[in-house]
């Protein structure tokens, strides 16, 4: 899909308007517009690099999201228009992209089209589970609370990733820490020793000689280094992209020792909570299925809830249906929506335990992160000691071979 800028005169209100459209090519874009009741006047191609610069500069984050959906349910709420609520968030945007989309937005709306399908055309701001709710939304007539379920769900989920994240932060800092203070020593203090030697014509002993061979290929093939962490990345990289590299990361997720666990819950705890508020709703059983496995961001637990479906769509209930052997899906989960299935009220027990999973996933994010620090420790005291042997060692050894000492 390209992006193109639009000026146009919207036949509704003869008002000019300017914003950017999705399309295939610029007659694409112009059939759209046209589809819409806009008469485009100028239509010009963004491009590639243009667009990359905007992706990264002009990106929409997940607070600048979650705060747009947050308001627009208070507005819509309060019994204002659509069409107002949305020109009222487009100027209080603090966020020139987002500004852009909900001008674009209002007028598909004004056009005749629904929200859901002008929220649609943005599915790089806007997910297929904000789209589905959305869409469920308008057609109950409960808008506003379909955006506050959407807000709630894009908050739990920000809230977990950012738990995950936020334990990984200080073992990233003592590892660059450690890798400065390695790589001061390796080129500045290990060499001046090893001119001492030369100069004296006697021999380093084997932890030194061995740093000092590892600096003087960093620095005399360095290029080769960069040529081939660039050649791994890139090459990693487009294996990744592929269907068989996709499987093979995520199978590693969730088998690798200790944070395969953590994953696990992680996806058990999105799917359920994408799921309770998928059918709280009324979106389908089958479509909801459908949609949080899209949203699960691992094809191996989207297999799993994939089949699932199927099984579901041969007349088995959802808690056997759910049920594997492999243990790709927890326990916990089909037994909490046997509950719910029995009450009638399966989009409260998949709440339930989208809440148990939560807590569970914080609880293990703090064991995890106390247990990294010393760890970590133990990690530094080894760089270091290999580091003081490295310089001490050479001392010793210059102070014992001078004669009369």
């Amino acid at each position: 899909m390209l992006t193109f800028h639009y000026t146009a005169r919207d036949t509704s209100s003869d008002k000019v308007v300017r914003s950017t459209v999705q399309a295939e090519s610029e007659k694409a874009a112009a059939r759209l517009l046209m589809s819409q009741g806009i008469i485009p006047l100028e239509i010009t191609e963004e491009t590639r690099r243009a667009n990359i610069v905007k992706k990264f500069v002009n990106r929409v984050t997940v607070k600048d999201r979650i705060i747009f959906t947050r308001q627009l349910a208070t507005l819509i709420n309060a019994g204002l228009p659509l069409a107002q609520s949305l020109r009222t968030l487009a100027t209080q945007s603090q966020s020139k992209q987002l500004a852009l989309i909900v001008n674009d937005i209002i007028t598909t709306v004004e056009g005749g089209g629904t929200l859901a399908s002008a929220f649609a055309k943005h599915k790089r701001v806007f997910n297929e589970v904000y789209i589905s709710l959305i869409a469920a939304g308008e057609v109950s007539g409960t808008l506003d609370k379909a955006l506050e379920r959407v807000a709630d769900q894009q908050e739990k989920d920000a809230e977990l990733i950012g738990k995950i994240r936020g334990a990984m932060v200080y073992p990233a800092i003592v590892l660059v820490v450690i890798l400065g203070v390695v790589g001061f020593m390796l080129f500045t203090v290990i060499p001046q020793i090893e001119r001492l030697y030369h100069d004296l014509k006697q021999q380093l002993p084997f932890v030194t000689a061995g740093l000092i061979a590892m600096a003087n290929f960093i620095l005399n093939f360095w290029w080769l280094i960069i040529i081939v962490l660039v050649a791994a990345i890139y090459f990693s990289r487009r294996y990744l992209q592929t269907d068989n590299g996709q499987r093979v990361a995520d199978t590693l997720k969730i088998r690798m020792p200790v944070f395969g666990r953590l994953f696990l819950k992680l996806y058990m705890a999105r799917f359920v909570r994408t799921g309770q508020t998928l059918l709280a709703t009324g979106v389908p059983m089958l479509e909801m299925l459908r949609i949080s496995s899209r949203s699960i961001n691992n094809v191996i637990v989207a297999g799993a809830i994939d089949k699932a479906a199927e099984r579901v769509k041969g007349g088995k209930a959802l808690s056997i249906a759910l049920k594997t052997d492999d243990g790709i899906i927890l326990p916990l989960v089909p037994q909490m929506i046997g509950v719910g299935e029995q009450s009638g009220s399966i989009d409260k027990m998949m709440g339930k335990a989208a809440t148990y999973y939560e807590n569970e996933l914080d609880t293990a994010v703090k064991t995890i992160s106390t247990a990294i620090e010393p760890v970590l420790m133990v990690f530094l005291a080894i760089v270091a000691g290999i580091m003081v042997a490295a310089i001490l060692l050479p001392v010793y050894g210059l102070v014992n071979n001078v004669p009369g000492l």
